[in-house]
């Protein structure tokens, strides 16, 4: 016979688990047979009790045959202490007894607690078997002034370093867990609070970066508006000349284009600062969102990109009040178009529907894009992010990110879905704030 088939063999071999319960199971009926204690004296023999011996003699010496054997085997001793429910067993002890070592304090009141519970069955027996009552009315006296409120104060302090952690874990990170004592509860929380300063900490930090780098765009936008405007107005100065060069026409309107871009992107890089800082405040006013929409569709018309594209509207009813800012839902009907017509295959359609529940204004939008959208929608709503990835159409990358911004600001929802081809984006915006 081959190693292999040894070793399959021995893998095959019972374990020590079936041959303890052996042992178990003989000494169990042997005492049962007996009519006196397992530590009696005087233990009549018989030959039953003579065929149990022999019995558990043999077992335990098998026992002992194929521990050497297996001990000698490190391949068979592996196999042999696999999966055993006593190694089970005695890992749990040895993980208790090692986390026991780190925090003696906890270790010494559970030892407490445990020499009280097993003097509470002693007592209790004692009183019951011997003493009557009165043993066991004086320790459930003591045991309900001392123990059971000793308890009680360890797991109300337990079950508020629970909740504190919870409360922290679900952001909130203002208030610290409050715990008095000298023992491991009181680490614990004090552990916990310090978790929570760091993390408050750094949050303020990445806060006070992110608002500095607002407050630098802004500024910046703002510089930059000046000039710009003096641009804008010295090429439409230029227009107004006579110019009998073709080529030199060229270059203005050429100037102008561009001119007019980059005061776009200016613009949309302000605005989008001033609503991450917070600084900007709604105009509400009782609004037809219907009618704002079909002028927003019909501006749109006049500025089509590609004459192949066609917009389809479904409007439910006429009209559709909310309490809204027009300006800004005005701004959120114009990029969302916009951006539809951006990235919408040529020769096909764009549906944009409106209706109203009792609370909600409901708008969706749905084209088919001309560009693949391999990665998350979400990632659509982030500044600079555009599904045109070469960057071949005009755009600053900030058209979501502000609808998304004006939307929130209203107190309203707004999220995108992808079937295929097929870019939805849904608005709902609430009728009264």
């Amino acid at each position: 016979m081959d190693t292999k088939s040894r070793k399959s063999k021995a893998d095959r071999t019972i374990g020590i688990d079936p041959l303890v319960l052996v042992i178990a199971v003989i000494l169990g009926i042997f005492l049962l047979i007996n009519e006196y204690s397992y530590l009696g004296v005087g233990l009549r023999f018989s030959t039953s009790r003579f065929i149990l011996g022999l019995l558990s003699i043999i077992v335990l010496g098998l026992l002992l045959a194929r521990l050497f054997r297996y001990y000698k085997a490190p391949h068979n001793k592996r196999s042999f202490w696999n999966g055993s429910v006593l190694i089970d067993y005695f890992h749990i002890w040895r993980s208790g007894f090692r986390a026991s070592l780190q925090s003696r304090r906890l270790t010494f009141g559970l030892i407490i607690m445990f020499l009280l519970i097993a003097l509470a069955g002693i007592c209790l027996w004692e009183a019951v078997t011997y003493y009557g009552e009165g043993w066991l009315i004086l320790y459930l006296v003591l045991f309900v002034l001392f123990v059971v409120p000793y308890m009680l104060s360890k797991l109300r302090r337990f079950i508020a370093i629970i909740n504190g952690s919870k409360e922290i874990a679900e952001g909130n990170i203002q208030n610290s867990i409050q715990d008095v004592g000298n023992d491991s509860l009181s680490e614990l929380a004090g552990y916990i609070n310090n978790m929570k300063a760091g993390y408050q900490s750094a949050l303020e930090h990445q806060m006070k970066s992110e608002r500095l780098k607002t407050e630098l765009i802004t500024n910046v936008s703002h510089d930059l508006k000046t000039p710009l405007t003096s641009i804008i107005n010295y090429v439409d100065l230029l227009k107004k000349e006579n110019h009998s060069s073709e080529t030199i026409l060229g270059y203005i309107e050429t100037l102008e284009r561009k001119s007019l871009r980059l005061k776009l992107l200016i613009e949309d890089l302000f605005d989008i600062s001033k609503m991450a800082s917070g600084t900007i405040e709604l105009d509400i006013e009782h609004v037809d969102v219907a009618t704002l929409l079909t002028q927003a569709i019909a501006e749109s018309n006049t500025h089509m990109g590609q004459a192949s594209l066609e917009i389809r509207e479904r409007i439910a009813k006429f009209p559709i009040h909310a309490y809204l800012d027009g300006n800004k839902i005005w701004r959120v009907f114009e990029n969302l178009i916009s951006n539809a017509q951006k990235y919408s295959l040529p020769g096909t359609r764009i549906y944009i529907y409106l209706d109203e529940t009792d609370d909600l204004v409901r708008f969706k939008i749905q084209n088919t894009s001309a560009y693949e959208i391999d990665f998350d929608a979400e990632e659509l709503f982030e500044r600079f992010k555009r599904a045109d990835e070469s960057r071949q159409t005009e755009g600053s990358g900030l058209g979501l990110a502000i609808v998304k911004s004006i939307v929130e600001l209203h107190g309203g929802q707004i999220k995108v879905e992808i079937h295929g081809d097929q870019f939805n984006v849904i608005v709902h915006l609430p009728k009264k704030r």
